[in-house]
């Protein structure tokens, strides 16, 4: 399972958002991709996904969050990816 961060400079939220994947990291396994949105490919994916604001979160390519960060949610999407694959 990929999962892609799509960040921005001095964004708390994204700070926050690493904090909760790592943490998550222990509990499902995944590969963590960080993209900055400033980036051609974080700005392409960004309009691909609709993402508006950072930080925005893709797990295998579909879009689970972006703004503020739920870990709730995260955990969620991220257990529902790995039973589907």
């Amino acid at each position: 399972m990929i999962v892609t961060l799509l960040t921005k400079h001095n964004c708390d939220s994204c700070v926050r958002a690493k904090e909760i994947l790592d943490h998550l990291g222990a509990e499902v396994s995944f590969e963590l991709r960080i993209v900055d949105l400033e980036d051609p490919t974080g700005q392409a994916l960004a309009a691909e996904h609709g993402i508006l604001f950072a930080p925005g979160v893709l797990i295998d390519g579909r879009l689970s969050t972006f703004g503020r960060p739920s870990e709730r949610r995260l955990r969620r999407d991220l257990t529902s990816a790995k039973r589907a694959s």
